[in-house]
């Protein structure tokens, strides 16, 4: 197995179960992360149903998991083998998927190996490793991720296999024999496995204790992140995942899932924001998920939920939740591709019920499989997914009604794992089943990363799909937005936006080439509007056409420059269009395009007349 690269820690007295440490002051030396400007860097916070940094821009959270690795054992249940890895996975993340967070996964069977004691070296490797992904400029949000509570509860020729709860903790339940029955994917076992279900029904009611021991390691963990990070790299922490994917298990008599998320999953979340308070993290919201099931597109698997009873759950808290379309993963009850516009009603009711719930929203994991017999549908499942993260509609109607386009939602997608299809796992510990294909976990390969023959990190999907311009700040209130990838299916360019024929300067201007376009209404800050530049845009060929100026190769930003470009920070070589407005409560609007070669000044100011006339009519 790879080594595991930790510090040497000195390990104090634990005092009232918390990692509180006496007479050691927190690392006081800050390092301005490369590249920074003098807007960059806020912790961010929840105002108004959006996130917001410090200068009051509503933020964009876009990324990845960071990783199914941590559910196997090769590594001790790190997100890598090393910092040297995690380093290099940061840097790529951003220059080449263009992600600006993480969802950071940990294991809460490495973090409490023993009943009642926190395994100091794993946290002291879990946080160099999330640092990694801090001082590249990239924000963060763990999670105590499990999946089919245990992989104690399968036995050494499963088929299957779980992570999450420690071995002692398993134990303490004497579970019957695991079986699943028929069952032809390993999410079936959530509702099937009678050693799953009876194990996550007593977590829920603590039986045995187990929640509390649950949250006093959470409690230490989080005060042990922040403890030993600076402010600087602290302030790029966004919140704390709880627990991922919740299931009751099994129903007591009359109960609903709507009532256990009620009487159970709810109290655990304020539990839980209690210990984030107590180890401090009171400035940073709790990712709260509610029933797994409560927005699953099969009918049949579709259980009400939703956080429904919790009330206006308001800033300390971020509804957060999962989508995958389990209808084309079925390979049965989707035969084609996905299409324009085809997840607009499962991400609008992902906006709506954060809304209703006074809060933002972040969906924090999503995707398709990259290989097996459904693999074919991703190119169009995950681009229809990026679709429902930028806009409410389909890019058939957006033009004609961009008012209903809705609030730009975070999500990170499930996942970047740099080791996929060369692992090495014992699964179950069985000697005779050495997992080495794709994520190594249950069969799965989502990974959009993986390492070359060089040891370099390279894409497995389109670029085009997946470093997009999305606007990571907004300076005042996003209005509409909409981004043409034109990602490949094979050798087909899927374009579901085009320019309408109403914008002939436009359409020309764009040609067949990427364009994304923001409408916003400017605040009364003074820090600039954001877009994340990919790869495919490169600074010198970039045209914008925006009510703040028309510009073939924006120049470097200055306080007084109204359209410019500058690295992101971090120093990966990662870039952003920065766009600076001097008023408030004003529409603008920002056409991103790299269809132009050397566009003629008519063409230009042709085209921002069409821009102008089409903002001001529909808004």
């Amino acid at each position: 197995m790879p080594n595991i690269r930790t510090r040497l820690l000195v390990v104090l007295v634990v005092l009232f179960g918390s990692l509180a440490m006496a007479g050691v002051p927190s690392p006081s030396a800050t390092t301005t992360v490369p590249d920074s400007l003098w807007f960059d860097g806020s912790t961010l916070a929840v105002q108004n149903g959006r996130f917001v940094d410090g200068n009051g821009r509503e933020i964009v959270l876009r990324g990845y998991n960071v990783s199914g690795e941590t559910k196997l054992e090769e590594n001790s249940g790190l997100p890598f083998a090393s910092v040297a890895d995690a380093k290099k996975s940061a840097t790529a993340l951003r220059a080449l998927g263009g992600g600006n967070s993480v969802r950071f996964l940990l294991s809460w069977a490495h973090a409490e190996p023993t009943r009642g004691t926190v395994d100091t070296t794993y946290l002291a490797a879990v946080t160099d490793q999330m640092r990694a992904f801090l001082d590249a400029g990239i924000r963060v949000y763990p999670d105590f991720h499990q999946d089919l509570y245990s992989r104690y509860l399968f036995n050494s020729g499963s088929w299957y296999t779980g992570d999450g709860a420690p071995k002692w903790a398993v134990e303490l339940g004497g579970y019957p024999q695991e079986s699943c029955g028929i069952c032809l994917f390993w999410g079936q076992n959530i509702t099937q496995n009678q050693a799953v279900t009876k194990a996550q029904y007593d977590f829920w009611h603590n039986t045995y204790g187990l929640q509390d021991f649950f949250l006093d390691t959470a409690q230490k963990t989080m005060a042990y992140v922040q403890q030993h990070v600076t402010d600087e790299e602290f302030a790029g922490v966004v919140g704390f995942d709880p627990y991922n994917e919740p299931y009751a298990g099994s129903y007591d008599s009359g109960q609903s899932s709507r009532t256990w998320e009620q009487n159970l999953l709810w109290p655990f979340y304020q539990k839980f924001r209690a210990r984030m308070d107590a180890a401090g993290w009171q400035g940073k919201p709790a990712f709260v998920e509610p029933n797994l099931f409560w927005n699953s597109n099969i009918s049949s698997q579709k259980q009400e939920g939703g956080l429904l009873d919790a009330g206006t759950l308001g800033p300390r808290y971020v509804f957060n939740t999962h989508f995958y379309d389990q209808k084309a993963i079925s390979g049965i009850l989707m035969w084609g591709n996905a299409s324009d516009g085809q997840y607009a009603t499962d991400f609008s009711a992902v906006r709506d019920r954060a809304s209703a719930a006074g809060t933002a929203a972040v969906v924090s994991e999503f995707g398709h499989p990259l290989s097996g017999t459904v693999s074919g549908k991703a190119p169009t499942v995950d681009k229809a997914m990026y679709q429902a993260l930028d806009s409410r509609l389909p890019g058939a109607s957006w033009w004609s009604n961009p008012a209903a386009s809705g609030s730009v939602l975070s999500g990170n997608q499930w996942q970047w794992d740099i080791y996929n299809g060369r692992h090495h796992e014992l699964m179950n510990d069985n000697p005779d089943k050495v997992q080495t294909s794709g994520d190594a976990w249950n069969d799965e390969d989502l990974s959009v990363a993986r390492l070359d023959g060089s040891g370099a990190v390279t894409l497995r999907q389109d670029a085009r799909l997946l470093d997009r311009v999305y606007p990571s700040a907004t300076a005042g209130t996003t209005l509409a937005f909409t981004y043409e990838d034109r990602s490949r299916d094979g050798s087909t360019t899927l374009t579901w936006n085009p320019v309408p024929s109403s914008l002939p300067n436009v359409s020309q201007l764009v040609g067949s080439g990427q364009y994304g376009l923001l409408v916003w209404r400017s605040g009364s800050g003074t820090a600039p509007t954001e877009l994340h530049l990919p790869a495919s845009i490169p600074t010198a060929t970039t045209t914008v056409v925006s009510d703040l100026g028309t510009v073939y190769g924006p120049p470097a930003y200055t306080t007084s420059t109204p359209v410019a470009a500058a690295p992101e920070p971090g120093g990966t070589g990662s870039r952003r269009l920065l766009l600076t407005d001097s008023d408030s409560g004003v529409l603008h609007y920002a056409l991103v395009t790299n269809g132009a070669t050397s566009p003629s000044a008519s063409l230009l100011a042709a085209a921002k007349s069409e821009l102008a006339a089409w903002a001001t009519s529909h808004f």
